[in-house]
């Protein structure tokens, strides 16, 4: 299917006239045209499709009508629909009044498309470059940055119904794709365990003939699809279900389908296991013991500037066992590639490390701002005994001066540390001689036979350590912090609002495909209700008690968050 541009056609005159008299105030659909000039042109789009073949519908209207969807929650049906019925629609895309639109079907393809690469953020670049140009966000401006979970699209699984279900799904795949393979290998009992949707439950009878009857059903499917290589090419349920299986069971010495168990052959971490076949994606992780969730993680970043509307530059899609420190070089790359880079960047503690803070500053120019992790030795953690910044260190004399006067005796490093979120450790250690004897000994080292070490990162990151540690304690940085609060007031309209906290679609493209038209259609929403005289909402006005205190001269606090001060 091939690229025919139709980009710059203007709307039809009646359509116009009629989207004007039934709509005087205009709808979000139609800000677009008459704010924009629309989203996006089908030049956008011409390296997405091939140069031959027969000409397809608009992707600029395609991409358009995905945004649409998103923002007023509609399905393909009805988006397809809306495209039929509306006149806003019509007007937003530039069609006849008695244009039929195309089939909902069309719509599922178009994402297809759109989840392939890079292409979900290449849509965002093209939007906020429109959103610039018409000079609704700039650089170098505040932003802030939150994460939320995102619930995939599959069932709660046991590992049992996981294995089973894998068994299941490669057989409806194998059966739809090349079902001569399955004569005599299935049976009455193979059509009785896989015959529907597998429902065993946390409490299954006969657990153990349960376990080692799925764990050998799913290898004779994968020996005899294996034996019809390279004549039959397993699709992705049977790779799924290869993965289930190493990472459930193993052979032991007498070559005997075992059980992985934490003791007994090992599990995998969170991090590698899968946890539905229809999705290889999705993670399970558990934070604290509340939140518990199979799915990915989504990264919210948006410009919170006093004297413009807030407006999302960036959306992250990152595996649920991915740490938020992790996403944040993505979160500052691609707002670098648009041009959108804030000049300070507002995050919460999992985002901040001296790494990070070092990069930001010197790759970027941001100041990031958000509580640096504290001193992780047991004295500091307890209150009690020396820590580390009781320990004078010279970088010059590479040496280190305990609080009774003694200087380390060796000094080692910089060492490179598991985490890559982590900074370089240097090592200086004292020796036994000069513990023993210390009549403070129990406050620095609890072991009677033990000296003390001190770990530190480099002179950089030292300083910038003790720099940001005493201006996270000034009046002047709480103040500008407190302003990160208010991403959450996001996370809570992107849940709740749009839906994003529920996967629509299965596979982590589809689900930041997802997040990114949410995203963009959250800023529709924004943009469009701004009065059409000013760029920014009118503050709230004083209620009748707050109008008393000022006429008063009585103080009264101009936040929540100041209560406690």
């Amino acid at each position: 299917m091939s690229l025919r541009p139709r980009s710059g056609e203007q709307v039809p005159s009646l359509t116009a006239q009629i989207a004007r008299a039934s709509n005087p105030d205009g709808t979000a659909a139609m800000w677009v045209r008459d704010r924009l000039d629309g989203l996006w042109r089908d030049e956008d789009f011409a390296g997405w499709y091939p140069r031959d073949g027969r000409p397809g519908l608009s992707p600029a209207q395609l991409a358009t009508i995905s945004v649409l969807q998103f923002l007023l929650g509609l399905s393909d049906r009805q988006a397809a629909e809306a495209v039929r019925c509306r006149i806003d629609f019509k007007y937003a895309l530039a069609m006849e009044l008695d244009d039929p639109g195309f089939h909902h079907s069309v719509l599922a393809d178009f994402r297809e498309r759109l989840a392939q690469d890079d292409r979900a953020d290449r849509l965002l670049d093209l939007a906020l470059a429109r959103l610039k140009e018409a000079g609704l966000v700039r650089d170098r401006s505040t932003q802030r940055t939150d994460s939320t979970h995102v619930m995939a699209a599959v069932r709660d699984l046991t590992r049992l119904e996981l294995v089973t279900e894998a068994v299941r799904a490669a057989l409806e795949e194998v059966a739809r794709t090349a079902g001569h393979l399955l004569v005599d290998l299935v049976d009455e009992d193979w059509g009785r365990r896989y015959g529907r949707p597998v429902r065993l439950g946390k409490n299954p009878t006969r657990p153990k003939t349960r376990i080692l009857a799925a764990g050998d059903d799913a290898c004779r499917l994968l020996e005899r699809l294996h034996q019809h290589e390279p004549g039959y090419r397993p699709g992705p349920q049977a790779e799924a279900l290869r993965q289930i299986v190493v990472q459930n069971y193993y052979r032991d010495e007498a070559g005997r389908l075992r059980w992985r168990t934490a003791d007994d052959g090992g599990l995998p971490p969170s991090s590698s296991a899968i946890v539905s076949p229809y999705d290889t994606t999705a993670r399970y992780v558990r934070h604290g013991h509340i939140i518990r969730w199979k799915g990915f993680a989504a990264h919210v970043t948006e410009t919170c500037a006093s004297d413009s509307v807030n407006v999302i530059t960036d959306v992250a899609t990152t595996s649920a066992a991915t740490n938020d420190g992790q996403a944040l070089p993505g979160i500052h790359t691609r707002p670098a590639r648009r041009k959108l880079l804030p000049a300070e960047h507002l995050v919460d503690g999992g985002y901040t490390s001296l790494v990070h803070l070092e990069r930001a500053q010197r790759e970027h120019q941001i100041t990031l701002t958000g509580p640096l992790p504290g001193n992780p030795t047991r004295q500091h953690r307890k209150n009690e005994g020396f820590d580390r910044d009781d320990f004078h260190i010279d970088f010059d004399r590479r040496q280190v001066t305990c609080p009774q006067g003694q200087v380390s005796k060796g000094w080692h490093g910089p060492y490179p540390t598991s985490s890559p979120t982590a900074a370089p450790l240097i090592v200086a250690r004292f020796t036994k001689s000069q513990c023993r004897p210390c009549p403070v000994r129990t406050r620095c080292t609890t072991t009677a036979d033990s000296a003390r070490t001190v770990g530190f990162p480099p002179r950089e990151l030292r300083d910038l350590q003790l720099r940001v540690r005493a201006e996270q304690q000034t009046p002047d940085w709480k103040t500008r912090y407190a302003v990160r609060s208010g991403v959450e007031g996001t996370i809570n309209e992107f849940a709740h609002g749009h839906g994003m906290r529920h996967c629509r679609y299965r596979g982590q493209p589809k689900t930041h495909l997802q997040h990114v038209l949410t995203a963009i259609a959250v800023n529709i929403e924004r943009l469009s209700s701004l009065p059409p005289t000013a760029e920014t909402p009118s503050p709230r006005p004083p209620t009748a008690f707050q109008t008393f205190l000022d006429q008063h001269g009585i103080p009264r606090s101009k936040s929540r968050r100041t209560l406690g001060s």
